[in-house]
């Protein structure tokens, strides 16, 4: 008896010797993290547990509210794949009215974020448009009296609270509408100087951006130092200045902007195309709610479908895009409260999540993608998420998305001052382990936290 009660003891001792030193080690290296010069006015938190115990192997400051930057992405996507399903997708459909003598297209969207992306071969912009081309010819148009665009339910206004002037202007600060374009993100062709002060030209834009005007204040500076650029667009959007600088000796340079309006856009590309076939079109489109009593004998022409949320996912998170988050959050709006805003979209968010137990106020959001200042979420709130999401039937998708940092599948965040990482790790002897990791207000290089982040996560290998 004595040797299975010491048998029994050796066992639980081994047990509890194995998960002190995880814990230990992760101790001795957060305190050589928060002594660094780096972190002096900085605050910080890093969760830590067990993937299958649940079990808490380290904790510092895990109910503090802190500025996710895109580390946010993962509650969005989960809450995607619990809400829409890994297999839904967004359509957008052409339809006609012959009604009364007159031609009326009618445009549907529901805020595809992929219309016109590059990232697929069926969504990109060429193959759009010609199976747009086959939809009218079939339908031997010779013009077109009105077209309607329906944005009823839809937000006009594009940009979450809280999003910065530096952003917005810019191929990642692309707020979400109903009609989304490109990523609605065009290219800027540079030009610069000769010599170090010297001022920049704007060559071109990539694809032609109708009813825009570009001015540049951008300098030359030196070789290697970059793409320091930035597009600024006052509140009528008519016009765009473009400050900071490029490397000089750069005659096609390329900088990506956001359009100041995707479905402007979306629509200069639809009439371009219906001109191309000789077809008549109004000087402009129309937006109008739905006037049920004046649709009468519409058919659908054509609809196209967006690749799988599972799919759009992948790229959400690998290349970090934030349009994807916010047209996710109009979506819930849309789908939960029968209004697509940003707004509706973040309450239902917090919603779903204190039915799942979370504390509401842990997570203080105001967009999907992370890119807002004024967000604010807990490390322990992130951790939970990502354990929900590992019993879920769709989980392999969700993990498949994460990309691989420092040896890890992990999402990482960046906006001023602010690095974060959250994910799983498996360890070579099959420990699993779940974490968030956020950094707030450093100070110096971004590059040189990264390093000083990863020793610390290292102690989970």
């Amino acid at each position: 008896m004595k040797k299975i009660i010491l048998a029994a003891g050796t066992w639980l001792l081994a047990i509890v010797a194995a998960a002190q030193p995880v814990s230990r080690q992760l101790e001795k290296a957060w305190q050589q993290f928060q002594a660094d010069s780096q972190l002096k006015h900085a605050i910080s938190s890093l969760y830590v547990t067990d993937a299958n115990t649940g079990e808490v192997v380290f904790d510092k400051n895990s109910q503090v509210g802190l500025a996710p930057a895109s580390t946010q992405k993962i509650i969005t996507s989960v809450t995607a794949f619990e809400l829409l399903g890994k297999d839904f997708r967004y359509r957008t459909s052409l339809a006609l009215d012959q009604t009364d003598g007159n031609t009326i297209l009618h445009i549907y969207g529901n805020g595809d974020p992929t219309l016109g992306s590059w990232r697929w071969q069926q969504t990109t912009e060429y193959e759009v448009k010609r199976r747009w081309v086959r939809a009218i010819q079939a339908a031997k148009l010779k013009k077109i009296d009105f077209v309607f665009f329906q944005t009823d339910g839809w937000q006009n206004e594009t940009i979450p609270d809280g999003w910065i002037w530096q952003d917005i202007g810019n191929y990642y600060g692309a707020g979400a509408e109903i009609f989304n374009w490109r990523e609605n993100q065009f290219d800027i062709i540079l030009k610069s100087g000769k010599n170090i002060g010297d001022k920049v030209q704007v060559v071109r834009t990539a694809p032609f951006v109708h009813d825009l005007e570009l001015a540049s204040s951008l300098r030359s500076a030196a070789k290697g130092t970059g793409d320091n650029a930035y597009v600024y667009y006052p509140l009528h959007k008519k016009a765009g200045l473009i400050r900071g600088t490029i490397p000089l000796g750069e005659d096609n340079f390329k900088i990506s902007a956001a359009f100041p309006s995707s479905s402007h856009q979306f629509f200069q590309t639809l009439f371009d195309t219906l001109k191309i076939l000789s077809i008549k079109v109004p000087l402009e489109e129309v937006r109008v709610l739905p006037a049920k009593n004046h649709i009468r004998d519409i058919r659908t022409l054509h609809t196209e479908y967006s690749p799988s949320l599972d799919s759009i996912v992948y790229w959400f998170n690998k290349k970090s895009i934030n349009l994807y988050g916010e047209a996710f959050i109009k979506t819930f709006g849309m789908m939960k409260k029968g209004f697509a805003s940003t707004d509706s979209g973040v309450s239902v968010v917090k919603e779903f999540w204190k039915l799942k137990g979370l504390d509401e106020d842990e997570l203080n959001i105001y967009d999907g993608s992370g890119l807002s200042p004024l967000n604010r979420v807990t490390t322990h709130a992130q951790v939970e998420i990502l354990k929900y999401a590992k019993a879920k039937d769709w989980f392999p998708h969700f993990y498949n998305s994460l990309p691989d940092f420092n040896g890890m599948k992990m999402k990482s965040g960046t906006i001023s001052d602010v690095k974060g990482f959250c994910g799983y790790h498996t360890t070579k002897d099959g420990k699993e382990y779940i974490f968030s990791f956020l950094v707030n207000n450093y100070s110096g290089r971004s590059s040189s936290l990264v390093g000083k982040m990863y020793k610390v996560l290292d102690e989970l290998k």
